[in-house]
């Protein structure tokens, strides 16, 4: 034992006097004192032959020396990264890789603007369950069960109930406002739908609108004309065109579908407008009486107008989306085109 631990200063002093000046020295070094034939690994190997009341002490002298060993070398290891890294051509003076900022989605950004136009003119923003049960997304809607009007809105049902669906329009956030708020009313109401319609460039089986409301005394279509005549020249511009075309919805009475001059041709007539120089961008009209005795509101004195607009027709005209799978694929070469304002 009295030998071993002889050769043990022996090699602390041999460690003490090595030069590491390169990396092949800092190599050699580790293979000779720290590799799997090294000499801690060697000494190590000893412990057989030392007796019973000395191998406590002969391994704490072993781990010492084997600490001394490797603190040399992680001194020396960092050292040489240090020197070495000019050569390969890393230049720590010099500014991080800056991360580039996202942008909003192309369908916020209108949402957001139409919310906005809306605000202007006094109507607040109100939301819903998109899980909806019958009452709200059909029957209070003026569409009883087996009304043909459901056709047109076939949507999924809830497994586990019937009863429940996810919802095809936001009008049932206007049912939900109209049994719990005091008239007047005046509400937007943006959120996604669902319908079971077939993926295509065309259509999809989940999108976007903003509906609303407004419920008070004398409300008339007129008011509804004015209202939307605004949006549209704020959204589109001065110069846009407008008309309304007759039309049936069941929660409304007198119903219409409500044009604007095509924003691509100016009016002229081009693939997007199947060459009529109109394309279609919301339904409106009065709120049906029977919809608000529904909702516990007197038909007799309280009158009031409804519109809705899917925001990927809007993105559409503003942005000239050719397929409307596009807002839901999350291709970064297509969102990245699209900057924060519309």
């Amino acid at each position: 034992m009295e030998q071993v631990l002889q050769q043990i200063e022996t090699y602390k002093k041999e460690i003490d006097q090595w030069v590491i000046d390169s990396p092949e020295n800092l190599e050699t070094y580790r293979i000779r004192f720290l590799g799997t034939k090294g000499i801690v690994k060697g000494l190590f190997g000893e412990m057989k032959q030392i007796p019973v009341e000395n191998k406590k002490a002969f391994g704490q002298v072993l781990n010492d020396f084997k600490q001394v060993a490797e603190a040399k070398y992680e001194q020396f290891k960092g050292l040489a990264d240090a020197e070495t890294a000019p050569s390969k051509g890393i230049d720590y003076t010099l500014p991080g890789n800056a991360f580039s900022l996202g942008t909003r989605h192309p369908l916020s950004l209108v949402r957001n603007r139409i919310i906005s136009i809306y605000q202007r003119l006094g109507f607040s923003v109100a939301e819903g369950p998109e899980i909806e049960d019958d009452w709200h997304n059909f029957s209070a809607l003026n569409m009883p069960e087996n009304h043909p009007a459901r056709d047109m809105q076939d949507t999924f049902y809830v497994h586990t109930n019937p009863d429940w669906v996810l919802r095809t329009h936001t009008s049932s956030v206007q049912a939900r406002v109209m049994e719990s708020t005091p008239l007047p009313i005046r509400i937007i109401c943006p959120g996604r739908v669902y319908r079971n319609e077939t993926v295509s460039a065309r259509a999809n089986c989940f999108f976007h609108q903003v509906e609303g409301l407004y419920v008070d005394e004398n409300v008339s279509f007129a008011d509804l004309k004015q209202t939307l005549y605004f949006f549209v020249k704020e959204m589109f511009g001065e110069g846009t065109k407008v008309r309304f075309r007759p039309s049936y919805f069941p929660f409304t009475e007198p119903s219409a579908e409500m044009d604007i001059s095509c924003t691509v041709c100016g009016g002229k007539g081009c693939s997007l407008c199947k060459h009529t120089g109109w394309v279609e961008i919301l339904g409106c009209g009065m709120v049906h009486p029977h919809l608000l005795e529904n909702l516990g509101i007197d038909s007799k004195k309280h009158t009031g107008f409804a519109f809705g607009m899917g925001v990927e027709r809007i993105s559409q005209l503003k942005y000239v989306v050719n397929d409307l799978r596009l807002y839901a694929q999350n291709d970064l070469r297509f969102l990245q085109q699209f900057t924060s304002e519309v």
